[in-house]
């Protein structure tokens, strides 16, 4: 803003230089190691204003809001395991002082984006409509409505269909309408998830330092493990989503052999969750990553890739042989539960019977079943409908059965039409970037077959950057970003 109002700044060297390095993938590595660190080490409010200070800079030094982007993405990851409310109700965000110094940060936040967005507004610039505005409007709409003509809906439901409708399209008109596509290298969006891919290593890796998760007998016991936005289910998803952006390099880039080896990293991430809905479809995501490269690579490079995968699938044969024993420790939680289904069948029948109750709109956010950990942490029960005086409503663990029953036919139709809207965008005239897109959106689909991600509001920051970068990926600059 200031670059507008003083043109004469554009020429500074110091200008040019912040310019360039909220740009670059060196930004992008720090905001991941801050929200690594802050996980980690509990660093919550510093990092948060951290983000705040970066937020102004680039408002009012850069000439779009790009360089939000490794934020939005990281900033839902950022909160630690030890100042996790829901666990430790004394902890930082369980007390007055941290939840103020929390809402003064974000409304600042809050602020500075609306003034930036309304200042390129402004401009004379024509960027149009965004392609998928009338899937996200019907979709928003059925949030809304969502139980509506039903004793249940009330401004608490509408309240949460706006919150929900928010989290999953509101960056994608935000940057559609403050980035300047033409100045924007291919491959940003997939490296700025790659290195976001390797914080959530770490903090995967963290998860196994808490309390409870080694046994007396060496087993590990996947319900101690969780961070403070998540438990293993939410943190799989993520790191599921991750998993494929590392293929656009492989495909792309001379060497990219050593980008197949981080994928396939970023998928034994996604084992060592321990959620078993990211370990089954994160495996068919993968699939779909170890064909899209061997597909998209040329000659030289696709023979090194066919090498690495043969190798790695040989490497992890004879681990699982050799250390057997180790690995029936490492997921004994997994297979004690055996088929055990969470509760998650009788969940899927209440919700059907909501949906036959009224059918039109369903029955609203609150109304609709979900299931709470059991008072041990062991396993899931069902219950019907959320309990008074909680604002985060309890989900079904499957979008359809969430959808018919919060919504109804309404709601039903609305995602569909946003669905195909979103299957035309990254299969008419597909690159790269929208590939690795659609194998990204899919770890989040897919999982939230059995889970409830599409409605945890956090994946939706990463589901929008994905579905607005692949709808501008054709006026990218041909200079490929460096990972």
């Amino acid at each position: 803003m200031l670059t507008e109002a003083f043109p004469q700044l554009k020429e500074r060297r110091a200008v040019i230089g912040v310019r360039n390095f909220f740009r670059s993938g060196w930004f992008a590595a720090l905001a991941a190691l801050l929200m690594a660190c802050s996980e980690l080490f509990g660093l919550e409010i510093f990092v948060i204003y951290a983000y705040l200070v970066f937020g102004l800079l680039i408002v009012l030094f850069a000439d779009d809001m790009l360089g939000i982007v490794p934020m939005v993405c990281c900033g839902y990851m950022i909160f630690s395991a030890e100042n996790n409310p829901g666990k430790f109700p004394d902890s930082l965000f369980g007390q007055p002082q941290g939840q103020l110094a929390l809402f003064y940060a974000v409304a600042v936040i809050a602020v500075m984006l609306i003034g930036r967005l309304v200042s390129m507004l402004l401009e004379r610039e024509k960027r149009g409509v965004p392609k998928l505005t009338v899937g996200f409007l019907l979709l928003g709409a059925s949030y809304l409505l969502g139980g509506a003509f039903s004793p249940y809906y009330d401004g608490r439901t509408v309240l949460m269909g706006f919150v929900q409708i928010a989290a999953l399209c509101g960056f994608y008109f935000y940057l559609y309408y403050t980035v300047r596509w033409d100045r924007v290298p291919k491959g940003y969006l997939p490296m700025v998830i790659s290195i976001i891919g390797v914080g959530m290593l770490a903090e995967i890796v963290g998860m196994y330092f808490g309390e409870g998760v080694i046994r007396e007998d060496g087993s590990i016991n996947r319900v101690a493990l969780y961070t403070g936005w998540g438990i293993y289910n939410n943190v799989g998803c993520v790191m599921a989503m991750c998993m494929p952006a590392p293929v656009y390099f492989a495909v792309k880039n001379k060497n990219g052999w050593a980008y197949t080896i981080l994928c396939t990293v970023f998928y034994l991430g996604v084992m060592l969750t321990q959620s078993r809905g990211a370990m089954l479809f994160g495996s068919v995501v993968y699939l779909g990553c170890v064909v899209v490269t061997l597909v998209g690579s040329k000659k030289k490079e696709r023979l090194w890739n066919a090498i690495v995968f043969a190798v790695l699938l040989v490497a992890a044969l004879i681990g699982v042989v050799v250390f057997r024993d180790k690995v029936k420790d490492l997921f004994a939680s997994i297979i004690d539960q055996g088929w055990n289904d969470a509760a998650r069948f009788a969940t899927w029948k209440a919700c059907w019977q909501r949906f036959l109750e009224y059918p039109g709109f369903g029955v609203g956010f609150y109304k609709t079943p979900g299931t709470l950990l059991t008072e041990d942490g062991m396993f899931t029960e069902f219950v019907d409908g959320t309990p008074e005086g909680t604002f985060l409503a309890l989900r079904a663990h499957n979008t359809f059965f969430q959808l018919i029953s919060t919504g109804g036919t309404f709601a039903i139709v609305a995602y569909l039409v946003h669905r195909v809207q979103t299957l035309i965008l990254c299969f008419r005239r597909p690159n790269a970037e929208k590939i690795v897109a659609a194998l990204c959106v899919a770890s989040l689909l897919l999982t939230s077959m059995v889970d409830c991600h599409v409605f945890n509001m956090g994946p939706g920051l990463m589901y929008s950057a994905w579905l607005v970068f692949g709808e501008k990926s054709g006026l990218m600059k041909d200079a490929p970003a460096k990972a």
